[in-house]
């Protein structure tokens, strides 16, 4: 039994599996009979108190502003790491990946906007960034149930594709979605952060010292109106990529990035799924679902990603900016184009932050996205199913 979960674990499409299988779980809780037990247990309020600090949240919260700054402490490590030493450190590499990750942001965007643009409801279009997103677990599960019909090179694309989207989302939250600042709480964050980057200029390798300015540096921004999984950004950056400790050579970047890979796959993200992806279907009309936003938010995710993906893409090949992925054709890269209107978490963890909690569009939101996600995975899984046949 004990070598079945191992080998579960291991699995790279073990992640999106479990992912499938929380959103249906918290889906069939929130439309049976055990719905309020399921809406009472996301909303119980979790206090800590030490001393003057007073943090009040419900668990739900908890997830969205704790949790989720780990999962973006992960990416900003990965993010590190590629633009010093891997897919993301010269321009011929990034080129392609950047140039489609440009074109798979601004599509979806410009699409969601056209829907939205005559919407009396002056909050809808808050929610333009929501199809921008690329939720890379599931995306590579996918990939890694096609096995050897997917080139090595199309994986990499999308890792890179995925990190560049990762890197702009981080830029949109900072830049569209923080509230009313607090001067004394920004303060408290700038110190933490100054202190952690002369940890990182003085070579300093023990993980205690940047776990507890890293909290420090999480508690303020918490604090300050700025989203609070930006701190586990600006903590990753300042983790040292290359070190010594006692004559030898350390990375705490990759021991760390290691290290939190099965936390954040298997517990943050299934998590974050299980409390934000219940939606009561039986109170979302066919009506509802043909409103301006949630119309937007699947025409974003699965028609806007793979134009942009694909036709951003397939110019730079074509005027040489870039190449085709070794050992690839043409159809294979609609394919994982089609993959990257998987949004999921990452959309519907946007969606929290332009909508809030509150279900402003009757949840029609959160539908939107897993059936945009879902849509995009099933055609994007078949397209390269079909892709090894192809000749490029």
């Amino acid at each position: 039994m004990n070598n079945i979960i191992d080998e579960f674990i291991q699995k790279e499409s073990s992640s999106g599996v479990l992912l499938i299988f929380v959103t249906i779980l918290a889906l069939i809780l929130s439309n049976t009979a055990i719905a309020p037990l399921y809406q009472s247990l996301i909303h119980i309020p979790i206090e800590v108190r030490i001393g003057p600090l007073h943090l009040d949240k419900t668990f739900s919260h908890w997830v969205n502003d704790g949790l989720m700054a780990i999962f973006f402490l992960l990416i900003g490590l990965e993010v590190k790491r590629e633009l010093l030493e891997g897919h993301l450190s010269s321009i011929r590499q990034a080129m392609l990946p950047g140039i489609a990750a440009v074109g798979g942001m601004a599509v979806p965007a410009l699409v969601y906007i056209a829907f939205n643009m005559d919407n009396p409801d002056p909050v809808a279009l808050t929610g333009w960034a929501i199809p921008t997103a690329t939720d890379i677990a599931f995306a590579l599960g996918i990939l890694s149930m096609l096995g050897s019909r997917v080139p090595v090179s199309l994986k990499l694309f999308l890792m890179a594709l995925a990190i560049i989207d990762d890197l702009g989302a981080i830029i949109i939250i900072a830049l569209f979605y923080t509230s009313d600042l607090s001067l004394v709480a920004i303060s408290v964050a700038f110190v933490s952060l100054l202190i952690l980057i002369a940890f990182n200029l003085m070579g300093i390798t023990k993980k205690s010292l940047y776990f507890f300015m890293g909290l420090v540096l999480w508690v303020s921004v918490l604090k300050s109106g700025v989203h609070a999984t930006l701190a586990g950004v600006a903590l990753a950056f300042t983790i040292p990529l290359n070190a010594q400790r006692e004559g030898k050579h350390v990375s705490l970047l990759k021991d760390l990035e290691h290290e939190l890979h099965f936390f954040v796959a298997f517990i943050v993200l299934p998590l974050f799924a299980f409390v934000n992806a219940g939606v009561d279907v039986s109170n979302i009309s066919m009506e509802q679902m043909a409103g301006p936003v949630p119309l937007g938010i699947m025409a974003g995710l699965f028609i806007g990603k793979q134009i942009g993906v694909f036709g951003f893409s397939f110019i730079a090949i074509k005027l040489k900016l870039a190449s085709l992925p070794s050992e690839s054709n043409w159809l294979q890269l609609y394919g994982v184009s089609v993959l990257t209107g998987i949004g999921f978490t990452m959309s519907l963890f946007i969606a929290s932050l332009a909508f809030g909690n509150v279900p402003l569009f009757h949840d029609t939101d959160k539908l939107a996205i897993l059936v945009g996600s879902f849509a995009s995975g099933i055609l994007g899984y078949f397209l390269l199913r079909m892709g090894k046949k192809a000749i490029a």
